[in-house]
């Protein structure tokens, strides 16, 4: 069974074109600083201040390509320092219910009444990619780090399956940390 290449998402912002605009002015663009994995994907030089209850972040990058609701996607160490309490483990862009917080750009604030989540883990794939693996959109997967001192099983990882994906698995830094996994290792799903 062939690997899958784990990208380690730390803590970013995805932005509507309206909070872009509130924060940056009128107009505004994202430029792309580097493209991601997956296609389409891309970290933008523009970073925003992000602050809850209890502390800020001052530089987190935003994710374009500008989605249509605005969501922070962070660990849940991370939601400790902010003082984001419940923060929901969901998939993205079901933000229902999620937190608040408050994201400073250079020209405007954004008050976000819901949007903050911990990203589930989960797999992107080709259909071609399922095809081999025998799993369908929306699956839930076990699946085992290989080559590390660590070596751990993630439960309930979703698959994604879509034309435009590459194959990639996604874990926050806190996930990433207890299996000691970094960019570019190496997982396999359990059968």
């Amino acid at each position: 069974m062939k690997k899958i290449t784990v990208g380690v998402s730390n803590r970013h912002i995805h932005v509507s074109q309206e909070d872009l605009e509130k924060l940056f002015g009128p107009g505004y663009e994202l430029t792309n600083f580097r493209d991601l994995a997956q296609p389409g994907q891309y970290a933008c030089e523009e970073c925003v201040e992000v602050c809850g209850p209890k502390g800020c972040f001052p530089k987190v990058r935003i994710l374009g390509p500008t989605r249509a609701k605005t969501q922070f996607e962070i660990s849940l160490t991370d939601s400790y320092a902010l003082g984001v309490k419940n923060v929901p483990v969901r998939d993205s862009g079901d933000l229902a219910d999620s937190p608040g917080i408050t994201i400073k750009g250079p020209k405007g604030t954004v008050e976000l009444d819901e949007g903050v989540i911990v990203a589930k883990r989960h797999i992107h794939m080709l259909p071609e990619d399922a095809k081999e693996f025998g799993v369908n959109d929306k699956d839930l997967v076990k699946v085992k780090t290989v080559d590390n001192e660590r070596q751990l099983i993630f439960d309930n990882v979703l698959v994604r399956v879509h034309e435009s994906f590459a194959l990639e698995m996604h874990v926050d830094i806190d996930e990433a940390n207890a299996a000691m996994l970094k960019n570019g290792d190496q997982v396999s799903i359990i059968k």
